[in-house]
């Protein structure tokens, strides 16, 4: 199938493109990268009246540290968050979670603003956001205002994002010393959409968790954070009856959605098995 009819305009500023975006409301549509917005024009499940391609925005392009926190531009590339050194350092979360977006060419075109901004459930990003306590960067007509990552996906493919408003970036927080990451999935091939996958963040001192945060995607219409088997495991030492309490309790944190390949059941269990995978690579 081929695209339907739209116009078509590329701000040269920030400011021409929330005017556009002002001016047309929720019949725009925003071009980032790309990867999932031609998908549906092509199979027509999108139809705006005008396209506002934002790639030429560079000053959304970048990251650095910046007060206390590493921020990612909202047009970064998969492939620059992949290969970069502060990211490796200071996220080791994201750092993990990149390698299992799709496929080379997506990620040498996808971004991280559009991954964020689209609220795929079984995306990385809105995991990580979520297991990190990231601040999300808005724009609009009455200025920048901030949203944390838990308020910010709302439902499926529906974020706290209003149509006359940009995602500038993402703000994670630096960790302190004694925290640790993980990120695990489980998908039909590497780079398909994850059937169960998640993203672990917490205290380890002395093999004992505390402030563990984990959030699941591929389980339900926006990624989740479990905080019941997370409350299981505050303060104590990972082992068998720990790890136990936790896979009990995350049935009362998660409801999956069965798809066409999987029951409800099955991807609860799944869950189970990576929450067991996952505490053990944060504690070794």
């Amino acid at each position: 199938m081929k695209a339907p009819s739209f116009a078509y305009a590329r701000p040269d500023s920030l400011r021409e493109a929330l005017e556009l975006l002002a001016r047309h409301g929720e019949a725009a549509r925003v071009l980032a990268g790309g990867q999932s917005l031609l998908a549906s024009l092509n199979m027509r499940l999108s139809s705006p009246e005008l396209l506002v391609d934002i790639t030429g925005l560079g000053e959304l392009s970048g990251i650095r540290v910046r007060n206390g926190a590493l921020c990612i531009g909202a047009l970064t590339r998969h492939c620059e968050i992949e290969r970069s050194a502060e990211v490796a350092r200071h996220l080791p979360l994201l750092a993990q979670a990149v390698a299992h977006v799709a496929h080379v060419a997506i990620r040498n075109a996808g971004t991280l603003g559009g991954s964020l901004a689209l609220a795929d459930p079984a995306a990385e990003y809105p995991a990580c956001a979520l297991a990190l306590d990231a601040t999300l960067v808005i724009a609009g007509a009455g200025g920048e205002r901030r949203v944390a990552a838990r308020d910010f996906f709302r439902a499926l493919y529906s974020t706290a994002l209003g149509p006359d408003e940009l995602l500038l970036a993402a703000e994670f927080p630096l960790s302190a010393p004694g925290y640790r990451s993980a990120f695990l999935e489980l998908a039909r091939r590497q780079g398909d959409y994850a059937i169960v996958g998640v993203a672990a963040h917490g205290r380890i001192v002395r093999g004992t968790i505390s402030d563990l945060r984990l959030a699941y995607l591929g389980v339900g219409a926006t990624a989740v954070r479990a905080r019941r088997a997370a409350a299981a495991l505050e303060g104590k030492a990972y082992g068998p009856q720990a790890l136990a309490a936790a896979q009990a309790a995350l049935g009362e944190d998660l409801d999956p959605s069965p798809d066409l390949y999987h029951t409800a059941a099955t991807k609860l269990h799944l869950a189970r098995v990576l929450t067991g995978r996952v505490l053990a690579a944060l504690v070794q």
